[in-house]
């Protein structure tokens, strides 16, 4: 009895034993099976963040590659692509200038009496003082697939309109691009420099009285050998001497080479020469003036049709006309030496330019007040070539300590009113240059007199020397104001009072000189 107790015990403790580490096991099966769901959950939630975080960037990057991007700055205003490869530009100069003339003269002796206002005992209007606006010029530029540039820029100075720049240029490759349309033409140091950027009021006589101006056609240009050297050559139409072509065709049909070569040698090296440059430039072509033109009853526009230029002094007065019967008639070429130096806060600029011109004498053409008249045709035994020379030299010193440079000046500090270092930068220039005009051109080319030449000389000056002092402030790398004073003497150019030449050209005296104060302020952007 007592055995079948404990034997019912001990299984009654056995089955307990074992149905309650059966339960344990189920309830630890339960447990693993619920962290192995929770770590699978966490994992797919884990995926879900890092996909909706993929997604996010993925649309951050898609907005970043398609919205545009606006900038405005010191440099203008654009809008980019958001790749940077297309981009449009708006930039633009003002300049608003006084001239003050203590001594000169405005030549308004060709003109009628009716027209040409009190003139003095040697036949001259005084020189006007006046204030202007020498520049109003906004531009458009920008860039497609990050290679093609454009530029379009109008001007609204002086009461007219005129189109300066319009053309397209193709970055193939640094070392070969092609321009084309109407652009300044690679040939003058100081033309290619920047007018935002050019030291003195008025450009030189190289620039502005013989080498070309802006002319339309095609260009292939370049920066070869690690930058150092620049080359550009073109297929102009021609323009005259500073000529600055319509966007009209070109009345001759004959096309005008151009060529220019300038070395920066040092400028990736630490050197002393690193600022130097050198270089050389030339233009050719057959220039053949129209002939049957009257100069007396035709516009200002018509006369230059000639083929011939005027020349102009600092105070943008005439000093210089051909004659009117005098046209183009073969050959005309350029070559101008040009380079530069800079070093420190130190600029030095130069250049050399000479002008191999054939011109004749014409006869003929249509009668005063219209009609056909007898075509006009060139005289004879008058063919000559002449050769006009001119050359200058400037010299800059940053006065503030800045680094010269052809491109232009920015101030270590801009202007502040009221405090003691924001006084910008501030530049000294100074220049000396002159021009010089073939004595042959005012001789009769048959008998040798001083009547019946190419030019009068009781009229137009044969040669014109300058020099030019001037202060740039700099208030900021758009702001800039300037003073400068010139001085020019001229030889010949007026004759004795109001009596024309005689044959002997005794009685020529020189033109009055020009003393005139230039000022500017200018805003660029």
């Amino acid at each position: 009895m007592r055995r079948s107790w404990l034997f019912g015990g001990v299984l009654v403790v056995s089955s307990s034993l074992g149905f309650s580490a059966q339960a344990g096991a189920d309830e630890v099966s339960s447990s693993e099976k619920s962290f192995e769901q929770r770590l699978q959950e966490l994992d797919q939630e884990v995926r879900l963040l890092k996909r909706k975080r993929e997604l996010e960037q993925e649309a951050a990057e898609t907005t970043r590659t398609t919205t545009p991007v606006m900038k405005v700055g010191h440099s203008g205003f654009a809008v980019e692509s958001a790749d940077g490869s297309n981009s449009l530009k708006f930039r633009g100069i003002i300049q608003v200038d006084h001239r003050l003339f203590f001594e000169g003269a405005n030549d308004v002796r060709n003109r009628t009496d009716q027209r040409a206002g009190n003139l003095n005992e040697e036949g001259f209007h005084g020189a006007n003082n006046t204030w202007l606006a020498r520049r109003l010029r906004p531009t458009i530029e920008g860039t497609l697939w990050g290679k093609y540039d454009f530029r379009f820029t109008p001007d609204f100075a002086l009461g007219n309109v005129s189109i300066f720049d319009a053309y397209l240029d193709a970055r193939l490759h640094p070392g070969f691009k092609i321009r084309v349309g109407k652009f300044k033409s690679f040939v003058s140091l100081e033309r290619l420099q920047s007018v935002a950027d050019i030291k003195l009021l008025e450009r030189s006589y190289v620039a502005n009285a013989l080498l070309p101006n802006r002319d339309l056609g095609l260009a292939v240009h370049g920066d070869v050998l690690n930058d150092t050297v620049n080359y550009a050559f073109g297929l102009m139409n021609g323009v005259s001497d500073g000529g600055n072509i319509s966007t009209g065709p070109q009345f001759s049909g004959r096309k005008e080479f151009t060529g220019r070569v300038f070395a920066t040698p040092f400028r990736n090296q630490e050197s002393v020469f690193r600022g130097l440059g050198v270089g050389v430039a030339a233009t050719y072509t057959s220039a053949h003036g129209e002939r049957n033109l009257n100069f007396t009853d035709t516009t200002p526009a018509d006369a230059t049709r000639n083929g011939l230029p005027n020349y102009l002094t600092d105070g943008q007065n005439f000093f210089f006309r051909y004659g009117g019967a005098t046209v183009a008639d073969g050959a005309r070429l350029r070559i101008s030496p040009q380079g530069y130096y800079y070093l420190g806060p130190l600029g030095l600029l130069g250049e050399y330019a000479i002008v191999r011109q054939d011109v004749s004498l014409s006869t003929g053409g249509p009668p005063a007040g219209g009609g056909l008249g007898t075509n006009t045709v060139v005289t004879p035994n008058t063919g000559r070539t002449l050769h006009h020379h001119a050359w200058h030299v400037t010299l800059s010193y940053l006065l503030t300590g800045e680094d010269a440079a052809f491109q232009g000046v920015k101030p270590r500090r801009n202007f502040e009113f009221g405090k003691s270092k924001g006084w910008g930068a501030w530049e000294f220039v100074v220049r000396y240059g002159e021009i010089h005009l073939d004595d042959e051109m005012f001789k009769d080319p048959t008998d040798r007199s001083f009547i019946g030449g190419y030019a009068n000389l009781s009229e137009s000056a044969k040669s014109a020397r300058s020099w030019t002092v001037g202060v740039n402030w700099y208030l900021n790398p758009n702001v800039r104001a300037t003073v400068n004073y010139s001085e020019t003497t001229f030889d010949g150019g007026a004759g004795n009072g109001a009596v024309p030449i005689n044959a002997d050209g005794t009685n020529v005296q020189d033109r009055p000189d020009e003393r005139i104060l230039l000022s500017r302020l200018q805003l660029a952007f």
